[in-house]
C-alpha cells in the first residue's frame, strides 16, 4: 500500500522559482528551432504556433525531484504499522527500530522477494553445497556452505536475508540474526479479478475477492463458492483428503483468493493457494461494490404483458418488487424453493418461473447450480400447510450444515394468501426466511407482516379469475424475458385448468391458438391434473416437462393423448359409480345443492381425488341446470368440498364463522370465495354440514 506525497502532491517534483524560458526569450513563441533535435511532442507544439518548452506562456518552471518520496509521488506505508513510511525507508518513525521480518503466504513466488530484506523460512534439506530453505511451499533458496557456520536440521524455522536473486529464479540466502523483530506477512500483489474473467486467465494465478456463499467438504478438498458482483466461482482447497480448509472461513465471509484457474468437469475451478477473510473496513468497501452491482444487475426487465390487463398493469410494481428479490438471489447464489398448489393452474405458475430462474442459475454458478440453488415442490393443499413447511426447513437445514448454503428465499404459487398460512410462516420467521407470495385466493390481511411481497388480483381490483397461472407467466418474463416463447402458452393452460371466467382467459387462449386448440389446452390442464396425483409430493420435472411441451413435440402429443384417455376413463367410471347418488336439496335463496358423500359413493385413493370429482359433478350439474344457480357439496367424514356457480359465497368468511358458532368441531379450511374446503372433527359432521347448509341457503344469488 501507498500513500500520495503530500509535499509534492503525486507530482515526484516540486516548484523552485520561475524565470523567463530560455527557447523563446518570454516570447511564447519560437522562430527557428533544430528539428532534428525536436521530440514529436515538442514537434507538434510548434506547428501549432507555440513554444513546446513553455507551453506558450514564456515562462519556465524551475523543478527539483522532490526528496521525500525520491521523485515516484507516493509514500511507502509502514511495513509493520500501516502508517506513512520514512522517505527510502519501509518504517515509520515510530517503527524505525523494529526490525521487520517477511513471512510469505502460500501464493507468493520468487517475484515477490526483495534483495536484502529478512524473511522466515523453513530448512528443506541438506546438500554438500548447502543448506535448502524453504520460504513457503512454493519457494525454495539456498544458503551456500561457505555461510554455513552452524548444524541444520531438516525442518528447522529460520530466519535467512535474500542475498541474490539470478535472472533463472534461483536465490541466495544468508543466514540473519535478529533479536528485536516484528512479523510482517508478504500477500501476493494481484489486481482483483472478477469472475465473469477468469476464463482469460486459465493455468494463470489469479486474485477473486466476493462472499462465501457455499462450503462444501467432499471426500478431498474443501469447495469453497465465492460470489462477487458479476457471478460466483468454485474454489477448491486441499489439505489432507476429506478435512476441512480454511476451518476459520465460513459463510457470508467476505474474503481475498488467491489460486490458479484450471479447467474441471466441462467448467473452471479456482485451485486455492492463499484464502484470507477480509479486513472490516476492506469487506465493507468489497461488500458495497457488490451490493450496488448486484442491485443493479437484478432490476427485472420491463415487459409489456403478453395481453391488455387493467388488473395486470395495477399489480405491475408489486410483480416487478417480487421480480427483482427473485433475481437478486439468483446473483447471491441464494436458494429458492418453489412451492405451488398441486393442480394445473399451480403447477403452471411454478413450472413458468422454473423455466426462467433455471439458465440464470446455470450462467451464475457451475454445472451443478441449478440443483443445490433451486427446487420447485406441490403442495396439495391450496396453502402452506406446516406438512410442507417442515419438509422444507428440514432440507434447507440440511443444505446448509452438508454444503455450506445461506437459507432459501421461499416463493408461494397459488397459495400463501389466506390465514390457514399464518402458522408455517411463524416457522419461517424464527429462521428469518424471507417469503414471496404470488396467488389468486382471497387475501388475508394479516398474511402480509410476514411477507416480502406478495402478487394477488384482489389487491388491484380483480379476482381469481386471475390465475397464478396467468401472474407465474408474466412474472417469469420480468425475470428472464428470454424465456417468452417457450412458456406463453402456460397462461392459457393455467386459464382452461382452472375455469377461469375472466376476459384475460380468451386473450390468452388467442395467443396460442395457432399452435394449441381450446380442446388441447384442456388436455393438457388434465394431464397436469391426473399425473400429480400420482406423483403426489415429487415434482416429476421431467414427465411434466413433456407434457408441457418443452422437448419433444411427438413425445408431448404421444404423452399427453395417453394420459388424457387415462384420466377421462377414471372419471367416467367414478361418475357411474357416484352420480346415481348425489342428492338435490332447494335452498330458501333458490339455489340447487347437489350433495354426494365421496366416502361412500366413489372409489377411494385413486383418481379423481374427492375435490376433482366434486368439480366433475358440479360441471354436470350446471350443464343440467342450465342458467340456474348450482351449488355441489362432496363430504366425507371430516371435510367437505364446496363448488359454486350463481350464489355469492365466501367460503373463508363461512369458515370463521363456523369455527366460531360450533365448539369442539375443529373447523378449518379456505380456498377462493367460491371454490373450496372444509376441515372439521369427524363427530361434529351433522352439525357442522347443516350449520354450513343453512348459511349458503342465505347467501345472495348473482
Amino acid at each position: 500500500m501507498s500513500t500520495e506525497c503530500p509535499t509534492c502532491q503525486g507530482k515526484g517534483h516540486v516548484i523552485k522559482g520561475e524565470q523567463t524560458c530560455p527557447a523563446c526569450g518570454g516570447q511564447g513563441k519560437v522562430k527557428s528551432m533544430n528539428l532534428l533535435q525536436m521530440s514529436e511532442k515538442d514537434l507538434k507544439g510548434m506547428l501549432g504556433g507555440f513554444c513546446p518548452k513553455c507551453k506558450g506562456s514564456g515562462k519556465w518552471q524551475e523543478r527539483e525531484k522532490c526528496k521525500d518520496c525520491g521523485g515516484t509521488g507516493k509514500l511507502a506505508d509502514c511495513d509493520i504499522c500501516g502508517k506513512p513510511a520514512l522517505p527510502g525507508l519501509t518504517v515509520c518513525e515510530n517503527c524505525k527500530g523494529i526490525h521487520p521480518v517477511y513471512k510469505l503466504t502460500p501464493a507468493c513466488d520468487v517475484s515477490d522477494l526483495e534483495v536484502g530484506k529478512a524473511y522466515f523460512g523453513k530448512v528443506a534439506n541438506l546438500a554438500d553445497f548447502g543448506v535448502f530453505v524453504n520460504l513457503n511451499d512454493q519457494t525454495k533458496g539456498l544458503i551456500h556452505s561457505s555461510n554455513v557456520h552452524r548444524p541444520y536440521v531438516p525442518g528447522d524455522d529460520v530466519i535467512v536475508k535474500i542475498n541474490s536473486i539470478k535472472p533463472n529464479g534461483n536465490f541466495d540466502l544468508l543466514p540473519h540474526k535478529v533479536t528485536s523483530f516484528q512479523v510482517v506477512e508478504v500477500e501476493k500483489n494481484l489486481p482483483r479479478t472478477k469472475s465473469s474473467n477468469i476464463v482469460k486467465f486459465i493455468n494463470k494465478l489469479v486474485s477473486i475477492s466476493g462472499e462465501i456463499v457455499q462450503v462444501k467438504q467432499t471426500s478431498g478438498p474443501t469447495i469453497f463458492t465465492v460470489a462477487d458482483e458479476e457471478g460466483s466461482v468454485s474454489c477448491a482447497a486441499f489439505v489432507e483428503a476429506g478435512q476441512r480448509a480454511f476451518p476459520d472461513v465460513g459463510l457470508e465471509d467476505m474474503v481475498k483468493v488467491t489460486g490458479e484457474i484450471t479447467k474441471r468437469n466441462n467448467g473452471l475451478q479456482l485451485e486455492v493457494l492463499d484464502m484470507k477473510k477480509l479486513s472490516d473496513g476492506d469487506a465493507a468497501q468489497v461488500r458495497k461494490v457488490i451490493e450496488d452491482a448486484i442491485e443493479a444487475r437484478a432490476a427485472p426487465h420491463h415487459v409489456e404483458f403478453l395481453v391488455q390487463s387493467e388488473v395486470l398493469e395495477k399489480l405491475r410494481p408489486q410483480m416487478e418488487k417480487v421480480a427483482l428479490r427473485i433475481r437478486k438471489a439468483i446473483l447471491k447464489s441464494e436458494p429458492i424453493i418453489i412451492r405451488h398448489h398441486a393442480d394445473a393452474d399451480g403447477i403452471c405458475a411454478g413450472v413458468a418461473i422454473e423455466r426462467a430462474c433455471l439458465p440464470l442459475i446455470r450462467a451464475q454458478g457451475d454445472a451443478d447450480a441449478e440443483h443445490h440453488f433451486f427446487s420447485r415442490s406441490p403442495s396439495k393443499a391450496p396453502f402452506y400447510e406446516l406438512e410442507d413447511v417442515n419438509k422444507d426447513l428440514v432440507m434447507a437445514l440440511e443444505d446448509n450444515q452438508r454444503f455450506g448454503q445461506r437459507m432459501p428465499l421461499i416463493v408461494l404459487m397459488d397459495n400463501g394468501s389466506t390465514e390457514e398460512d399464518i402458522d408455517a410462516y411463524r416457522y419461517t420467521k424464527v429462521y428469518d426466511i424471507d417469503l414471496l407470495v404470488v396467488d389468486h385466493h382471497h387475501p388475508d390481511t394479516i398474511v402480509d407482516p410476514y411477507l416480502k411481497g406478495h402478487v394477488n388480483p384482489y389487491h388491484a381490483g380483480g379476482d381469481f379469475g386471475i390465475t397464478a397461472g396467468m401472474l407465474g407467466t408474466e412474472l417469469a418474463r420480468m425475470i428472464n424475458p428470454d424465456v417468452t416463447e417457450e412458456i406463453k402458452h402456460l397462461a392459457a393452460v393455467a386459464a382452461v385448468g382452472d375455469r377461469s371466467e375472466a376476459p384475460e382467459r380468451a386473450k390468452y387462449l388467442e395467443l396460442v391458438k395457432d399452435k394449441y386448440s381450446e380442446d388441447e389446452l384442456k388436455k393438457i390442464a388434465l394431464a397436469l391434473d391426473f399425473e400429480q396425483f400420482w406423483l403426489r409430493y415429487n415434482d416429476g420435472r421431467g414427465i411434466v416437462n413433456d407434457i408441457l411441451n418443452f422437448g419433444s413435440a411427438k413425445r408431448h402429443r404421444e404423452l399427453v393423448d395417453l394420459l388424457d384417455e387415462h384420466a377421462n376413463r377414471m372419471i367416467n367410471e367414478q361418475m357411474d359409480a357416484s352420480l346415481p347418488h348425489v342428492k338435490v336439496i332447494n335452498l330458501p335463496n333458490g339455489a340447487l345443492l347437489h350433495a354426494i358423500d365421496v366416502e361412500l359413493f366413489a372409489h377411494r385413493f385413486t383418481f379423481p381425488p374427492p375435490g376433482k370429482m366434486t368439480g366433475e359433478i358440479h360441471d354436470r350439474m350446471c350443464k343440467k341446470n342450465e342458467g340456474k344457480p348450482v351449488i355441489t357439496l362432496g363430504f366425507g367424514p371430516d371435510f367437505a368440498v364446496l363448488r359454486s356457480r350463481g350464489v355469492l359465497m365466501n367460503i373463508p368468511r363461512m369458515v370463521r364463522e363456523l369455527r366460531e358458532e360450533i365448539k369442539g368441531g375443529g373447523v378449518n379450511g379456505g380456498g377462493h370465495l367460491v371454490v373450496g374446503s372444509i376441515k372439521f372433527v369427524e363427530g361434529m359432521r351433522k352439525e357442522v354440514l347443516e350449520k354450513m347448509i343453512q348459511k349458503i341457503g342465505q347467501d345472495p344469488l348473482g
